[in-house]
């Protein structure tokens, strides 16, 4: 089990470096985020660092509350700003839902990472994290890297941008699904039990089971 856990920590460093080597794509378009510090641009975000993480968290601008899983991940975020920014990162949380939304939403949770809306811009169509009502009905989306149903308006999704010396601004990277797996650290402990993740047969789905976390013992 140890040669096999060594290897796959050899595999994982070598997709992480074929992963920094992918092409970078320009961003040309201009996109207005709201923000506790009032209106910001995309390259404003990046508040003094070369390099930008975002999460796309998924709520809609008609939900009243953010989604359960994407809570769930976000419990994970609170304080690793200040370690991340150490290493010349920004990094944040990105919904379409209007600000006072979020805010109210982000009191209730505890949270204190930053939280910016792009409620009236494409950025999260550009970046399909989320979805048009003709997508939907036609069920035909380009989500995970492929033409799909979409299902919903949202998907969590974590994209990654970079700013160089001159101020162009370049897409990185982006993951969807499963590919945010890693960025949750209480998942990567359960799956170190006896038990594993224990999701087998949840209804509707393996994620059935989350709650946000003011939630359970209601439950």
């Amino acid at each position: 089990m140890l040669a096999k856990e060594k290897e796959f920590t050899r595999l994982r460093d070598q997709l992480s470096q074929q992963r920094r080597d992918l092409p970078w794509e320009r961003v040309d378009k201009t996109y207005v985020f709201d923000g506790p510090n009032g209106a910001e641009t995309l390259e404003q975000l990046f508040a003094g660092k070369s390099q930008l993480i975002v999460y796309h968290f998924m709520f809609a601008p008609d939900w009243e509350a953010g989604c359960p899983s994407c809570s769930f991940w976000a419990d994970t975020f609170n304080g690793i700003d200040v370690h991340l920014r150490q290493r010349d990162i920004s990094f944040l949380a990105v919904s379409r839902a209007p600000l006072p939304k979020l805010q109210a939403y982000k009191q209730r949770m505890g949270w204190s990472f930053k939280w910016v809306s792009s409620f009236g811009t494409e950025f999260n169509y550009d970046y399909y994290a989320s979805f048009t009502e003709a997508e939907i009905a036609n069920g035909d989306g380009f989500w995970n890297y492929r033409h799909q149903p979409p299902g919903d308006t949202e998907h969590v999704g974590i994209s990654v941008f970079h700013k160089g010396a001159d101020g162009q601004l370049f897409h990185t990277y982006s993951c969807y699904a499963r590919g945010v797996d890693l960025m949750n650290g209480a998942y990567n402990y359960i799956d170190l039990t006896p038990k594993g993740r224990d999701e087998a047969g949840q209804r509707p789905g393996p994620q059935a089971w989350v709650r946000r976390h003011d939630e359970y013992d209601a439950a």
